[in-house]
């Protein structure tokens, strides 16, 4: 019996970007636009939930949409250059095309910003879906076919989870392997570089 094509979705911030330089930049020039007190070193160490959730801490709720809109329109001026790949992003975003599938890219970011990050950073994945976080992620991985998702967060644990995907975790990000084991993740690397020779045994094991 056919297996399905292979389909691999992947976190973005703190999976394949490492964005803390970058949004930490833009934080602190968005903290003197606006005149308002943001601690952009601690905001960093929390990535991955929506950004009106960080937004939150620092401005009352009625102006916090107002806000998101504003931080999202000046964010590329400010985070884009100063993001890195993860080491071994662009590998494993390469291994599963290698391996004849699609690598999308599901965030919490908004897509055009994930976008203009892949970009830069020439990560070559084959869709991006962003505004998704957590359990919400799972809409883009059934509508793909995602056998697989890759993030750093419980939250992407979840979303895996939700659309029925393997989840594969990376304690890249704020969350610790252990955290990720306890979240339910079935697969836990140590990183993005270990993830080629786990998709060969993965590949090999669904033929």
């Amino acid at each position: 019996m056919a297996t399905q094509p292979l389909t691999v979705g992947f976190d973005l911030d703190m999976t394949l970007i490492d964005s803390r330089p970058g949004i930490r930049a833009a934080y602190e020039a968005f903290s003197a636009h606006t005149g308002t007190y943001i601690d952009a070193e601690l905001a960093v160490t929390r990535l991955g939930p929506p950004l009106e959730q960080e937004l939150a801490e620092w401005f009352p709720a009625d102006k916090i949409a107002e806000m998101a809109d504003l931080y999202r329109e000046r964010y590329p001026t400010f985070a884009i250059e100063g993001t890195l790949a993860m080491p071994g992003a662009r590998e494993a975003v390469a291994a599963v095309q290698a391996h004849g599938g699609r690598a999308i890219v599901v965030t919490a970011k908004y897509e055009p910003n994930a976008k203009l990050h892949l970009d830069h950073l020439g990560i070559d994945a084959d869709a991006v879906i962003g505004s998704l976080w957590a359990e919400r992620k799972a809409e883009a991985l059934r509508e793909h076919g995602a056998s697989v998702y890759v993030g750093d967060h419980t939250g992407d644990v979840r979303g895996a989870h939700t659309a029925g995907a393997l989840a594969v975790g990376v304690p890249t990000g704020p969350i610790s392997a252990d955290e990720l084991r306890e979240a339910g993740a079935e697969v836990v690397l140590t990183d993005l570089t270990e993830f080629p020779a786990w998709l060969k045994s993965y590949v090999a094991e669904r033929a």
